[in-house]
């Protein structure tokens, strides 16, 4: 499955401007491909306020949140990949989502991975009519002498029983 984190930050990004709230991230400065202006990172983190005021062509896709914009009078690229963001909020009130430590996801292997991790289980394969249609017939034949059984409806009639 795919991370919920980038799906998660666009809804909040959204919400928050839709409320008029001032949305901000804060970012783990101490990932790998992380570029933001090193000379604000405080404790590892830094903030960032998004709001469309603030940057120009923000994009926050599956894999990083990306921008531009002016620090010191310095422009710069800002690239914040999806596992570096930690939260984003609303300046204003502080409300908004602080994202957690998620699982690791399982990735989509190709079949043939698949194939050699399911040496050995257990399968389900296709039952020849015949063989299939002795066997309704003996577990027919059972039902009819089981007393307890039959009060079953007939094949082919869905239904369902209490049982107490």
């Amino acid at each position: 499955m795919l991370t919920s984190r980038p799906y998660l930050a666009r809804a909040l990004y959204e919400w928050l401007l839709d409320n008029e709230q001032t949305p901000y991230v804060v970012v783990d400065a101490g990932k790998p491909d992380v570029r933001v202006p090193q000379q604000f990172v405080q404790n590892g983190q830094i903030v960032l306020n998004i709001a469309p005021a603030a940057v120009r062509d923000l994009s926050i896709d599956n894999v990083a949140v990306t921008f531009g914009a002016r620090f010191s009078g310095q422009p710069m690229q800002v690239v914040v990949p999806m596992d570096a963001l930690i939260a984003i909020y609303a300046r204003e009130n502080g409300v908004g989502m602080v994202f957690g430590q998620e699982p690791v996801m399982p990735s989509f292997a190709s079949e043939e991975d698949a194939a050699l991790e399911d040496e050995g289980r257990p399968t389900l394969e296709s039952v020849d009519s015949r063989v299939e249609e002795d066997a309704v017939e003996s577990s027919e034949s059972a039902a009819e002498t089981n007393d307890a059984r039959s009060d079953r409806p007939e094949k082919g009639k869905p239904s369902l029983r209490i049982v107490k």
